[in-house]
C-alpha cells in the first residue's frame, strides 16, 4: 500500500464512509421538505434530552452559574440554516431566510424537549453569491422551570444572564422579529451640490428605508408580545451609474427580540424600540460576542 493509501485508508471503508454520507444527505433534504428534524438529528437530540449524551451549552460558565441557579436546564446547543436566494426581494428575502431558520430552530429545541433557546447568535457564511444569502442561527436549547406553558420554545438572542434579568422582571422574551426594506432613487448625473447643502433627496431615501424597516419590524412583533429589543440595526447605501443618471440604494435591516409582560405589570422603561445609528461604526460589525450579523471575520466568518 502506498503512504497515500495508509491515509487514505481502505477501499471498502472509503466506499461505506461515502455510502453514509449519502444517506445522512437525502435524510436531510427529505426532513427539509417534510418540515421535520433529520433522523440522525433527532436521535442525538433525544438522547441529550434523556442524560444518555452529556449537554452542550454556548453560555459562559458564569452565565451558566446564574442560569442553573435560576432553574435553567441546559440540554443541548441547537442549529438550524437557510440558503435563500432573495433577487426578487431583498426586502421579503431577508424576513423569509431568517423565518425559515428560526422555525427550523425551534424544531429541533422542541425535539431536545427544550421550553426556550437562549442567546441566539446569528450569522452568515461570506460566500460571494449573487442575489442569494445563507441564513443560520445558534443557541443553547434549555428548559426553564416556571415559564408560561406553550407549544413551541421561546427563542431568543438575548444571553443568559439578561434572559434571567427580563424574567426577574416580569418580562418573558417570546421570540424575534425581522424588519427590512430597501428602496432605489435616480438623480440627474449633472446635479452638482454647492456649499453645504443638504442633500434633500438621499436624506428622505435614508428615511423613509429606515422609516419602512422599523413598521415591517412592528407588523412581524405585533402577534408574538407587546415590546421588543430592537437591538440590531443595520444600514447600508450605494451608487451606481446608470446611462446619464446616478442611482442610489439605501436599505436597512432591523432585527429584535420580542417580549411580553405579565398582565397588569408595564414593561420597564428600557423595553421599547431602539433606532441605534451613529456616525461610529455599527455595533452588528464590531467586535462584540453577541447581537452582530452581516459583517465579515476571517477568524469566523461573517457574523
Amino acid at each position: 500500500m502506498s503512504i497515500f493509501g495508509i491515509f487514505r485508508g481502505s477501499s471498502s471503508e472509503s466506499n461505506a464512509q461515502q455510502a453514509a454520507n449519502a444517506k445522512l444527505q437525502a435524510d436531510i433534504l427529505k426532513s427539509i421538505k417534510s418540515h421535520k428534524v433529520p433522523d440522525a438529528i433527532r436521535d442525538r437530540l433525544e438522547r441529550a434530552r434523556s442524560g444518555k449524551l452529556p449537554w452542550i451549552a454556548t453560555l459562559t460558565a458564569a452565565e451558566l452559574a446564574i442560569a442553573r441557579s435560576h432553574g435553567f436546564r441546559p440540554i443541548a446547543a441547537v442549529s438550524a440554516t437557510c440558503w435563500l436566494h432573495y433577487g426578487y426581494s431583498w426586502t421579503n428575502g431577508h424576513a423569509q431566510g431568517w423565518k425559515k431558520a428560526l422555525t427550523r430552530l425551534s424544531r429541533e429545541a422542541k425535539a431536545a424537549g427544550a421550553n426556550a433557546v437562549l442567546d441566539v447568535k446569528m450569522r452568515t457564511i461570506p460566500l460571494n453569491l449573487n442575489d442569494s444569502m445563507d441564513f443560520t442561527l445558534v443557541g443553547t436549547a434549555v428548559w426553564v422551570e416556571g415559564l408560561p406553558p406553550s407549544s413551541e420554545p421561546i427563542i431568543a438572542t438575548v444571553p443568559a444572564l439578561e434572559f434571567v434579568k427580563l424574567l426577574d422582571a416580569d418580562v418573558v422574551p417570546t421570540g424575534i422579529a425581522i424588519g427590512a426594506h430597501h428602496e432605489w432613487i435616480t438623480s440627474n448625473r449633472n446635479t452638482t451640490w454647492l456649499g453645504n447643502t443638504e442633500m434633500r433627496a438621499l436624506s428622505h431615501l435614508w428615511e423613509r428605508a429606515r422609516r419602512k424597516a422599523h413598521n415591517h419590524l412592528r407588523e412581524n412583533a405585533k402577534d408574538q408580545g407587546n415590546g421588543v429589543l430592537a437591538h440590531l440595526n443595520f444600514s447600508q447605501m450605494f451608487e451606481a451609474e446608470q446611462n446619464d443618471n446616478r442611482r442610489y440604494l439605501a436599505r436597512h435591516i432591523v432585527v429584535a427580540t420580542t417580549v411580553d409582560a405579565q398582565p397588569g405589570k408595564p414593561l420597564p422603561h428600557d423595553i421599547k424600540i431602539v433606532v441605534d445609528i451613529h456616525a461610529g461604526r455599527t455595533p452588528l460589525t464590531g467586535t462584540a460576542r453577541h447581537h452582530q450579523s452581516y459583517g465579515t471575520s476571517e477568524r469566523e466568518g461573517a457574523i
